[in-house]
């Protein structure tokens, strides 16, 4: 079963997904190994992800493992058409499209989830949630789950809190290998690639703004600093704000940052970040982005209540004309700005994530039963054994602990 956009898209999207597996070899060598295992044969797994080049090198890894993998995108701007076909082709059941409607986007979502999946994947918790509210009979069959997301994670330990979470899940998040380089080195790199694409401004000389300063914001302040801009850090945090200020960034509340922007970037996985009064008070030819997972950041809906007329200028760029008679601009309606103006996260970044993602299905099946209902970490020495594959790959060697030095750490002498 499939509905994608157009399946003669195959053979451009075969060639697109080899180019990612070119450069994802820690998670070839995971496929190598599960050819020879099969540890996920007669495994079910319902997958809600981006549907990207990279995600089809991870669904290849699942497939040679035994698994049948049903698929949805995790954005309804985010599919890239061609990797859906030849995803189709090699007989993966693909529900996505880019360009979907809110309404076909929850329908692609309840395609997998009423396949009855074993495991679940999840980008952003929509699967978790559509399983736990619409379909508790189906949820309460699953062996285990993943989410890629900080904002998926958020929401899993809310269901776990109020005692509703029906299945274990590992918080692929928390994993050192995913959060450490994806969140900052891929976010960071792929989000400034999107408004460059999106805009064709120079980033040089620029003041951009950044509002959270978690590891998403942290990668986008240092990349939008190499690309010469003026960094400007917005948080509630203490803490993180006192680590903006001695990574040398200008802090300020979103109200002040607001008067002296040029580019704004959400990355904080909470709503209303940049509201009306915000938008008011910005510049003329002011551009909004977000890199935070859903399109809430940026009062979209409040932009539009104030606005005297909006038009697209560009693809991906809306224009607001404001009372005022300034103007700011729109990317990727207020989406995930690298996904849908660009091609999300460098495949040599996703190698990391979805390493852990492959890992995380065989454990929770090599586990099953034994996992109470609850929120996990990948356990550490997963982490580590990706991270040492990533190094071989990349022909870098690492000392090791002699005998006499393992020894002296473990003594309280």
């Amino acid at each position: 079963m499939f509905k994608v956009k157009d399946a003669t898209l195959a053979p451009q999207g075969r060639v697109a997904i080899e180019w990612a597996e070119r450069n994802m070899p820690v998670l070839a060598r995971i496929a190598r190994e599960f050819r020879e295992t099969r540890p996920l044969t007669g495994v079910r797994v319902g997958a809600v992800l981006h549907v990207t080049k990279e995600t089809a090198v991870l669904v290849r890894a699942l497939m040679a493992s035994g698994a049948d993998v049903w698929l949805a995108a995790s954005n309804p701007l985010s599919t890239q058409d061609d990797v859906a076909a030849a995803l189709v082709e090699e007989g993966v059941n693909v529900f996505a499209w880019r360009g979907e409607t809110e309404e076909e986007y929850f329908w692609c979502i309840e395609r997998v989830a009423r396949s009855g999946p074993d495991v679940v994947i999840d980008d952003g918790g929509d699967l978790h949630v559509f399983l736990h509210e619409r379909a508790p009979e189906i949820a309460e069959r699953v062996v285990g789950g993943t989410e890629e997301t900080t904002t998926g994670v958020l929401r899993l330990r809310a269901l776990e809190r109020a005692g509703r979470l029906r299945y274990p899940v590992i918080a692929v998040n928390d994993s050192m290998t995913k959060y450490l380089f994806d969140n900052r080195y891929g976010t960071g790199q792929s989000t400034l690639d999107g408004i460059m694409r999106a805009t064709n401004v120079l980033i040089a000389g620029k003041v951009a703004v950044v509002a959270g300063y978690g590891w998403v914001g942290r990668g986008i302040a240092v990349r939008a600093k190499g690309l010469g801009a003026r960094v400007v850090v917005t948080e509630v945090d203490p803490v993180r704000a006192l680590e903006a200020v001695m990574d040398g960034f200008d802090v300020m509340p979103m109200s002040e940052a607001a008067k002296i922007g040029d580019i704004f970037i959400t990355a904080t996985g909470n709503i209303d970040v940049i509201r009306a009064e915000h938008v008011l008070a910005m510049k003329d030819g002011a551009i909004l982005a977000n890199a935070g997972h859903f399109n809430v950041e940026i009062s979209v809906q409040e932009v539009e209540s104030v606005a005297v007329s909006k038009r697209v200028v560009r693809s991906n760029v809306t224009e607001y004309l404001l009372p005022n008679g300034r103007r700011v601009y729109l990317l990727a309606e207020g989406r995930l700005v690298n996904l849908v103006a660009a091609e999300g996260h460098p495949s040599e970044v996703m190698d990391l994530s979805f390493a852990n993602q492959a890992l995380a299905v065989k454990h929770l099946v090599e586990n099953r039963g034994k996992l109470g209902v609850g929120v996990y970490k990948l356990p550490d020495e997963i982490d580590r054994a990706i991270a040492r594959v990533k190094l071989e790959t990349m022909g870098i060697r690492i000392d090791s602990l002699t005998e006499k030095q393992i020894e002296y750490l473990r003594s309280w002498k």
